[in-house]
């Protein structure tokens, strides 16, 4: 249990791993009981039923694992599931990593107790590093374990929690150690693509295509604002003078994005309230963590004519890759894609 998760070295930390997993894994109980129960909450029932059209879509229709992930139920009692803690050195966007045995490394640690993440936040700011923490709905457990529908999950409506099981069903499907990039672009492109499908056999309309688009402008805004401060902290400049061009760089980020947003969205404010937070690297982390090969992703799919069974076989031969060929192979999908390339 306690290989399965990001984490340190520390006894305390694994401790608290191992409780949480160990209360989640005690709360489940089969989502087929939950919704025959009258004294369970309506609202709630009617959730879980429709996430079971949508587990059994996942499995028939994306390929994804057929197991009883997703048929089970675990009321948590808080928001979140766990609070990841991102963090960086001052002058870099590389993320402090955290090995597993058998999950990896990955770029972020997670906390089942926010004040337990707020606490070590705490400590690494003291050490002068840049931190971020982010509540977290739903995890996989990489099919070690049944992962169930968590109540975290349920608060944003039926299509959410079906991106939720899209998402972290394809973990399942295929995961790369050492890679959260890859990893995560992967299980986002499943999650898209696959909430794509999944409303069209509904009969529902596709998302607004300026929605798709105000989020892709946005996440792009992110990524080059990431690239520009990778070349920042390559120069050798003073610690004064490269603190004023990184505070000068979010200032450019900020201002490019409410261009965007006046002359382009006509002045919808979704994303105010993320820009306007306190701005550092660590902020920065999940965006190019989740989304920076989701294009290349989009591009096979395409490539292998929208065959979900062909396309794992593709991925699990670029996972197969060394990591420098394997970017090498993302990027070459990118711009040899006439949709995303560049």
């Amino acid at each position: 249990m306690l290989l399965l998760l990001n984490g340190c070295t520390s006894v305390g930390y694994y401790g608290q791993l191992a409780s949480g997993q160990w209360h989640l894994l005690r709360a489940r109980e089969p989502v087929s009981e939950v919704i025959a129960d009258p004294s369970r909450p309506q609202a709630l029932r009617d959730h879980l039923r429709q996430s079971q059209k949508a587990r059994t879509f996942a499995s028939q229709q994306l390929h994804l694992p057929d197991n009883r992930s997703y048929r089970l139920y675990a009321d948590i009692g808080r928001p979140f599931v766990v609070w990841n803690l991102f963090a960086t050195s001052e002058f870099s966007i590389l993320p402090k990593t955290h090995c597993f045995p058998i999950a990896g490394c990955v770029a972020y640690r997670g906390y089942y107790g926010q004040g337990a993440a707020r606490g070590e936040a705490a400590l690494l700011r003291l050490r002068g590093m840049d931190v971020s923490i982010g509540g977290v709905e739903a995890y996989s457990t990489l099919g070690w374990f049944n992962d169930p529908i968590m109540s975290s999950m349920i608060g944003w409506g039926d299509e959410r929690l079906a991106t939720l099981i899209f998402h972290e069903l394809a973990h399942q499907r295929f995961y790369v150690k050492d890679d959260t990039e890859f990893n995560e672009s992967f299980a986002t492109f499943v999650e898209q693509e696959g909430t794509r499908q999944w409303r069209a056999v509904r009969g529902l309309p596709a998302v607004s295509a300026s929605s798709l688009i105000q989020r892709d402008q946005f996440i792009q805004l992110i990524l080059d604002t990431r690239q520009r401060l990778e070349v920042l902290y390559a120069q050798p400049l003073s610690v004064d003078a490269m603190r004023q061009a990184k505070t000068a760089e979010f200032e450019r980020l900020r201002s490019e994005y409410r261009q965007v947003r006046d002359s382009q969205w006509a002045g919808d404010k979704r994303y105010d309230k993320w820009i306007d937070a306190p701005m550092n690297n660590a902020r920065l982390l999940p965006f190019g963590l989740y989304d920076r090969w989701v294009p290349a992703f989009a591009a096979l799919f395409r490539q292998e004519g929208g065959d979900w069974l062909k396309f794992y076989g593709a991925v699990e031969q670029l996972g197969g890759l060394p990591v420098g060929e394997r970017k090498l192979a993302l990027v070459r999908l990118e711009e040899a894609d006439p949709v995303v390339g560049r």
